[in-house]
């Protein structure tokens, strides 16, 4: 079944909502931009909270503790979210919520175009105890940032408590662990999870008013002939 377009009732309903996503979205982009100066003035070396979380995750690092800190980076690296991607996607097609399907593809797309370039072009240097990737590419993160990004686009689109609650666990998980290897900083993740934020409000406020212009569309009246 095809979801219904929104009513005019419903649509003040959600234009209130957008203005919060919205604010939400921006003051995300501004901490990550103050976030990306502080790591930049600071000649992109580890700062002080850099060095004493990584502390704690070394003097804290159990066989099973990395290998917990295993599961989401490799069910969040680049094969999984794509394969999760797709499939989600496909869902909501296949429910004929072409909307959604459409705001969540975007999602993905745009923070994977964002944060894989920029992170190649900061090309900050990783833990040099790192126990997964070394490439010079650690800020931002990416897991962190693209399991923000699925978290907050489908709370956004599903209204339900428990995906917040579910979505809240996974991204603090997936910190946690990108850190438990040592393949970030405490920055670099913190960054990733602002970039996600950012992107999944931006991106669900633009097609919420797209999807909202159409409706208002179809409410008014034929012309008189």
């Amino acid at each position: 079944m095809t979801a219904p377009e929104p009513d005019i009732e419903s649509l003040e309903e959600l234009d209130a909502r957008r203005w919060i996503v919205l604010t939400i979205g921006v003051a995300a982009t501004v901490a990550f931009v103050a976030l990306r100066l502080v790591v930049a003035l600071g000649g992109h070396d580890p700062l002080p909270a850099d060095v004493w979380w990584h502390a704690l995750m070394l003097v804290t690092e159990t066989d099973a503790g990395v290998l917990a800190a295993w599961v989401p980076s490799i069910v969040g690296g680049t094969i999984g979210m794509i394969v999760i991607g797709i499939l989600l996607v496909g869902a909501f097609a296949w429910r004929r919520r072409f909307w959604d399907a459409a705001n969540l593809a975007a999602a993905i797309v745009i923070v994977v175009a964002i944060g894989a370039p920029m992170a190649a072009i900061i090309a900050r240097t990783r833990p040099g105890d790192s126990l997964a990737e070394r490439v010079a590419t650690s800020f931002p993160s990416g897991h962190t940032a693209v399991a923000t990004t699925f978290a907050v686009t489908l709370a956004l689109l599903l209204r339900r408590w428990w995906i917040w609650v579910g979505g809240i666990v996974w991204v603090v998980y997936m910190m946690w662990a990108r850190t438990y290897l040592h393949a970030h900083w405490l920055s670099d993740v913190l960054a990733g999870l602002l970039e996600g934020i950012a992107v999944a409000c931006l991106v669900w406020c633009a097609v919420e008013a797209l999807r909202a212009r159409r409706a208002l569309r179809a409410e008014k009246p034929p012309p008189d002939e």
